[in-house]
């Protein structure tokens, strides 16, 4: 099963850039997006690419052009929820799907870099959506995380001319990314690729980072311990271009559970 996930900062925007054509090309089964920015539930998600899927979600925030969250699956899934227990401020940011005993997230965390507040806001959002994905490892379940953390976890995740301290690389948030792998959580590129330098996700527009690989990697797939040995692949898509993010995607067997 091939599953990628991509922040594409703008659906319409992706949509008049025709972005999304490289869908096609690699037929994911399950395709997870951040930021979609959309404002109505019945978007015409068909003009977008030529696979057909059969379930597609879309989580709205209610704030319009903000946020947003959605999944393209090739099954259909037994339950859906947008979580807002976590998501109290309903920004559009999560969506969990189960599918029997695997279950899937997509979620678009919060940035924390506007002031003092989102970034407690931020924190208050890694714990409580880690303390819901543990409740769900002790039932039993199979987890995958897919997803913007908006933050860069290790230094070799952020381009050594960066300055360290600014938001989204500082102690208090890697140490809330660190929380998941240390309670069952494995980063998948990093358990398939070890540590491979100049691997990053996001190329902010403003400083030509893309050109001059200048990037963080803020973009992850974590899957819960149990799933490790099913792990087949995982990489960024560099060369896909419409965002200033790289869509993410694994190669992993679950054909037992699907």
């Amino acid at each position: 099963m091939k599953i990628l996930s991509w922040n594409v900062n703008g659906l319409r925007a992706i949509e008049k850039k025709k972005a999304l054509n490289w869908v096609d090309l690699y037929r994911p089964n399950i395709l997870c997006l951040q930021e979609t920015k959309l404002s109505i539930p019945d978007f015409e998600h068909s003009c977008l690419f030529q696979k057909k899927f059969k379930n597609i979600i879309s989580n709205i925030s209610v704030n319009k052009g903000f946020s947003g969250t959605t999944i393209y699956a090739d099954f259909i899934c037994d339950k859906k929820d947008f979580c807002f227990q976590i998501d109290s401020n309903y920004e559009g940011r999560i969506i969990e799907q189960h599918f029997g005993k695997v279950v899937l997230f997509n979620v678009y965390f919060p940035n924390g870099k506007l002031n003092e507040e989102r970034l407690k806001i931020k924190l208050s959002f890694y714990e409580n959506f880690l303390y819901y994905c543990l409740n769900l490892k002790e039932e039993g379940k199979l987890i995958i995380i897919c997803g913007d953390f908006n933050t860069a976890h290790k230094d070799i995740d952020l381009k050594k001319t960066k300055i360290y301290s600014k938001s989204g690389f500082s102690d208090i948030e890697r140490e809330y990314f660190s929380q998941f792998l240390e309670n069952g959580f494995i980063d998948t590129f990093r358990y398939i690729n070890g540590d491979v330098e100049d691997a990053y996700s996001l190329f902010p527009y403003r400083s030509k980072a893309r050109e001059k690989n200048e990037g963080w990697r803020i973009d992850y797939i974590l899957i819960s311990e149990d799933l490790k040995s099913k792990l087949k692949d995982a990489f960024i898509l560099k060369d896909v271009l419409g965002s200033d993010h790289c869509p993410i995607g694994i190669e992993i067997d679950l054909s037992e559970y699907f």
